[in-house]
């Protein structure tokens, strides 16, 4: 990782600079409003836990998030991965520092480590998340590796609402790695890209069951190296599942 001390330091100086468009007067709007927003709170979000049955055959899926912190700096916990029927798991965790460094957006610096099939491959992590005009989530993360890998992510979702309970979420998330990586099937460029949609029905705001259709293509390299291995690089999924928090 000594190719990542550079982007340490200054994402370490990045974040303890104070925070742009907080003024004294936004600074002392909570004093005023007899709001604490040093309080340190916390969530727990399984965003995605589900099921699905296509072209690959059944497959399984997790999403989920923790954080806790206070509006300005929050530790954040990050766990994704899915199972194709026959084939390992895959998986990715991240543990990143959140700090707020506009009104909407905030940078994250952490480590990402991935596990499942092949070698287990460790990562520093420094990204932006926040929202985007309308109300858009948006997340972009770059990612270091050792031996010079380098990899990033987009990702974008959005609520639609029915009504208060009745929700559709469109989703799209993209990867891109710097170099090829054979043993977890990665080539190098343009990797993959998913698009999702799913409807869900909040029970109540905490549980929410939902359905709805996961498409994903593989590109490239990566297309390359799953079609060697006798799999599709094109699939799509219908899935069932739920959304809980706490």
């Amino acid at each position: 990782m000594r190719a990542s001390a550079p982007l340490l330091c200054a994402v370490a100086l990045i974040l303890a600079l104070p925070i742009p468009g907080l003024g004294a007067d936004a600074l002392a709007m909570p004093a005023v409003m007899g709001m604490n927003d040093a309080a340190a709170l916390g969530k727990v979000m399984l965003d995605q836990l589900e099921l699905g049955a296509g072209e690959r055959a059944t497959q399984g899926a997790w999403d989920a998030e923790a954080w806790y912190g206070t509006d300005y700096d929050k530790l954040w916990l990050k766990s994704e991965g899915d199972w194709v029927s026959g084939f390992p798991a895959q998986g990715r965790h991240e543990v990143l520092w959140d700090r707020a460094i506009l009104r909407w957006w905030d940078a994250q610096l952490g480590m990402r480590y991935d596990l499942g099939q092949g070698p287990t491959r460790g990562w520093v992590a420094l990204g932006l998340q926040g929202l985007a005009p309308y109300g858009y989530p948006l997340e972009a993360t770059l990612y270091v590796g050792d031996a010079g890998r380098t990899a990033a992510r987009f990702r974008a979702e959005h609520d639609f609402l029915f009504t208060q309970r009745l929700i559709l979420q469109p989703q799209l998330q993209t990867d891109l790695y710097g170099r090829s990586d054979v043993s977890r099937e990665l080539g190098a460029g343009l990797s993959d890209l998913q698009l999702s949609v799913r409807l869900r029905y909040e029970i109540r705001r905490e549980v929410a069951p939902y359905f709805g259709a996961a498409w994903r293509r593989e590109f490239g390299a990566s297309a390359r190296l799953l079609s060697a291995r006798g799999r599709t690089a094109d699939s799509l999924q219908w899935i069932a599942g739920a959304r809980i928090w706490f």
